[in-house]
């Protein structure tokens, strides 16, 4: 297929000016969805560390209340894979638009409604179970925001740049990592810590709805156009039924899940545990690590942009497995260095987020091609869920929990494991490519 698609605007004037869509314009979606969702993860996972382990569960030790705040924290995880099956069904029966709009306004209003969460003083327990109901319901909605332009970003990138194409959804997550930390520090600084837990924590979560529907009405923008329809029908990027499709291509699944597990695993090691590690241990400021957090975020950033000329240079799949070893290597050694004062912090986030932003950068495309283009649409959708699952759904909470009981060294072990299961996926992939029954690209 062609890189662009032309057709005549609305009206069909002869001679009218034709549109073409290039990837530029189908990079302008993906980087608007994928920073206001990641803007709304971590605006909830800045919550369970600051907020939520006080509000729900005030009468715990802190300790034990992180962890419950972080187990209700994995639910949107579980409930991920549940919300693509279901919105599949909408996605089929009455097209993308309406999955995409009534999937985002669940997730907003989700978001929302946790801003008018009592405390546990006002409804004892059920501000817990509130709670992790609305964490599923995110969970659902996330799973149902799929909208494949990242998949149709990669089929439309130019021969030979594929892996500065692939980079391009990614940059949503430090995108939105920084404009979240900022404003935790900005409400924190400006109310002060008893006011900002009293009430003022809110604020970021209509922040966050509001920009949901920002973002679904620019991205109905593009999705909805017939130009778009026309590229997502003639690249065959249609949803197929999830049973269909977990028999005819579940080797490729499980495989495209752990391929990416180094990199989703220490995704939360330096965005949410860290954060945990400082409030639960240290006398340092909050705002002062979200400030770390902020800088060590744009070495992230300009590492995943970074990861797009390595991989078409040096291939995809050799760039994840070399970070893969690194973050072994990282996870031996890094995790002591949050003890290790603000110079300390400074090393352990600025070099995971570097590690992060190189394989992170490449990481969800390195299997997805590997998939028939009539199951890529669904199959990208499942990947994503279950890696996520796999990977970072129940990172904070391991990691903390053997931080705690363990030391600071054991939470490495947790990293290890994500970057044992991507060398062993990534081998098992070329064994595949070697036998001749997987797409050899990339």
């Amino acid at each position: 297929m062609s890189t662009t698609t032309s057709m005549h605007p609305a009206g069909g004037q002869h001679g009218a000016k034709r549109h073409t869509i290039t990837p530029s314009e189908i990079a302008i979606g993906v980087i608007i969805g994928r920073t206001s969702e990641y803007f709304d993860f971590f605006v909830y996972a800045i919550a369970s560390v600051l907020v939520f382990p006080k509000l729900a569960f005030p009468h715990l030790d802190a300790l034990t209340g992180m962890l419950y705040s972080f187990a209700i924290f994995a639910l949107a995880f579980l409930a991920r894979p549940f919300g693509s099956a279901l919105f599949t069904l909408f996605d089929r029966h009455y097209g993308r638009e309406v999955k995409l709009t009534i999937a985002l306004f669940l997730l907003g209003g989700s978001t929302a409604a946790i801003a008018f969460l009592p405390n546990h003083g006002t409804i004892g327990a059920w501000a817990g179970v509130l709670l992790a109901l609305l964490r599923i319901g995110q969970g659902i909605a996330l799973g149902g925001s799929w909208d494949g332009l990242p998949a149709l970003l990669s089929l439309n990138a130019p021969e030979g740049q594929r892996g500065w194409w692939a980079m391009i959804p990614q940059l949503g997550a430090p995108l939105g990592l920084i404009v979240a930390s900022g404003l935790f520090a900005f409400f924190y600084t400006t109310l002060g810590p008893a006011d900002f837990i009293d009430w003022g924590w809110r604020y970021p979560f209509f922040v966050a709805f509001a920009i949901n529907v920002v973002a679904l009405f620019s991205r109905l923008r593009i999705v909805a156009t017939p130009e778009y329809a026309e590229m997502f029908q003639s690249q065959e990027l249609q949803p197929k039924p999830i049973a269909e499709t977990v028999a005819a291509q579940g080797r490729t699944i499980i495989i495209g899940s752990f391929a990416p597990l180094a990199s989703f695993a220490l995704f939360h090691m330096v965005t949410v545990f860290p954060l945990a590690w400082v409030v639960l241990e240290t006398n340092e400021s909050v705002v002062q690590f979200l400030i770390i957090e902020i800088f060590s975020a744009l070495f992230g950033l300009a590492a995943i942009v970074a990861s797009g000329p390595i991989a078409d240079r040096f291939g995809r799949r050799n760039l994840i497995a070399v970070c893969a070893m690194a973050i072994a290597i990282y996870s031996g050694y890094a995790p002591q260095l949050l003890n290790g004062g603000q110079t300390g912090e400074l090393i352990y986030m600025i070099g995971g987020f570097i590690l992060l932003g190189l394989t992170f950068g490449q990481a969800s495309g390195a299997v997805n091609m590997n998939f028939p283009i009539h199951y890529r649409y669904t199959g990208a959708a499942l990947t994503s869920d279950l890696a996520w699952l796999f990977g970072a759904g129940f990172a904070p909470f391991v990691a903390l929990a053997l931080a705690a009981w363990f030391g600071l060294a054991s939470s490495g072990v947790y990293l290890l494991s994500g970057a044992v299961c991507t060398l062993i996926a990534l081998w098992i992939n070329l064994e595949s490519i070697r036998r001749g029954t997987q797409d050899s690209k990339d």
